[in-house]
């Protein structure tokens, strides 16, 4: 008896020493928690996948809570912690005003000192989209636009061999696709930001991307008429059946895997989709929609550039350690998403991209030919401004609104 007695003492002992051991190893380990849309089936997720894994050798002493949900979700899911003071330590989010009311709300760690050991790998410029009263508040990631992807076997049955390159050529490939019983656009409207890839592209081409711009973003009205012509245009391709009619009630997933199957010959959207396509294998070319109004407008002129960002909540309790995980993880997710193809850089590259998509290349020489870039309007517009556009674009596509009362909403809703 004493020896059994004795053998479950040492057992006992020896549970407590590693139980202490395995409890003072996690006291020293920091937990971060971060929220982010790089979903299963988003197009980042491989890039946030492989960036963690990198980030778990470098910094060992930390341990990454994540989890990402799905875009739209996400956005009242952010706000609803940031008015409840309920944020994870690091969040995604877009840059400009998306961004900016969070910092106007003070609830945003400020980055500068952060950012002095990653200055010679990160461009100022690149964080312009993220930096209010001359303070940084993001770490950028990818910077994409907004590409009109081509499914070139379907365009070649009616006589195309490339992407037209003009309004008019792109209006009469239309008619020949629906001639022939093709679908040419599928948009999806139960993501409404999906249905602005489209109408704001047409906008920008209509009127001009100054004009767009200062609409967005430095107070201009909405009471314009070249912007009243382009939704008209917008929903005559609509009535013209150019636009799959069950896309009004589909998901953006849904849409983009209706085009890998090819049902449709065209799909407007993030040049983060690159990826998804090359990895597909399908038969694709991206071009930037067509000018519309040459006296107002010329190609170059494009919707996108830096947006996705990530940033650090001012409420963290290791907020300074947070902030600079966040840039080493950004370089990384950055450096990811280029090599797949979800977006061109906004840092440094210093590694061989030789092996990039050809997608993506052709991004790079489109962005490379700009001259202005105009961010997503949701993104580029304060919260409460943004919410009631997405409220009337989305009434575009499902015709309850035309053109004039488009803008004489907007303009009695807004400005």
């Amino acid at each position: 008896m004493k020896k059994i007695l004795a053998t479950l003492l040492v057992l006992v002992t020896a549970i407590s020493l590693c139980a202490c051991g395995s409890r003072d190893g996690d006291k020293d380990k920091i937990t971060l928690t971060m929220w982010c849309i790089a979903t299963k089936s988003d197009s980042n997720r491989a890039s946030y996948e492989a960036a963690i894994k990198d980030m778990e050798k470098k910094y060992p002493d930390i341990k990454l809570d994540w989890s990402a949900t799905e875009n739209e979700a996400y956005k009242t899911k952010i706000k609803t912690a940031v008015s409840g003071n309920s944020m994870p330590d690091i969040f995604f989010t877009w840059s400009c005003a998306f961004l900016g009311d969070f910092v106007k709300a003070d609830k945003v760690y400020c980055l500068d000192n952060a950012y002095k050991k990653f200055a010679n790998d990160l461009d100022e410029k690149m964080c312009k989209n993220t930096t209010y009263d001359g303070k940084k508040y993001g770490v950028p990631l990818t910077m994409n636009i907004v590409g009109l992807f081509a499914n070139m076997d379907i365009l070649k049955e009616v006589g195309y061999n490339d992407v037209p390159g003009t309004y008019d050529e792109l209006i009469a490939c239309c008619d020949k696709l629906v001639a022939a019983g093709k679908i040419p656009f599928g948009c999806a409207g139960k993501e409404t930001w999906c249905v602005t890839e489209y109408l704001e592209s047409i906008i920008e081409k209509s009127c001009g991307a100054k004009t767009l711009d200062d609409i967005f973003v430095n107070g201009a009205t909405w009471d314009n008429a070249d912007v009243t012509k382009a939704v008209n245009i917008f929903q005559e391709m609509i009535t013209k059946k150019y636009f799959d009619p069950n896309g009004v009630a589909l998901s953006n997933d849904e849409i983009k895997g209706n085009f890998i199957a090819g049902q449709y010959a065209f799909y407007m959207n993030g040049t983060w989709n690159c990826a998804d396509f090359a990895k597909a294998g399908i038969n694709v070319k991206v071009a930037e929609f067509p000018v519309i109004d040459s006296s107002k407008s010329k190609l170059g002129q494009l919707i996108g550039g830096p947006s996705d960002t990530l940033a650090v909540a001012k409420s963290s309790k290791n907020a300074e350690k947070a902030a600079e995980y966040t840039f080493e993880l950004g370089k990384l997710i950055c450096k990811y998403g280029y090599l797949d193809g979800c977006g061109l850089p906004a840092w440094k590259v210093d590694y061989d991209e030789s092996k990039v998509n050809a997608l993506t290349q052709s991004v790079a020489k489109i962005v490379a030919a700009s001259d202005y870039m105009v961010l997503f309007g949701d993104t580029a517009m304060p919260s409460d401004e943004a919410q009631k556009y997405l409220e009337f674009v989305a009434k575009v596509y499902t015709s309850e609104v035309n053109g004039k009362q488009f803008t004489d909403g907007l303009k009695a809703a807004i400005r």
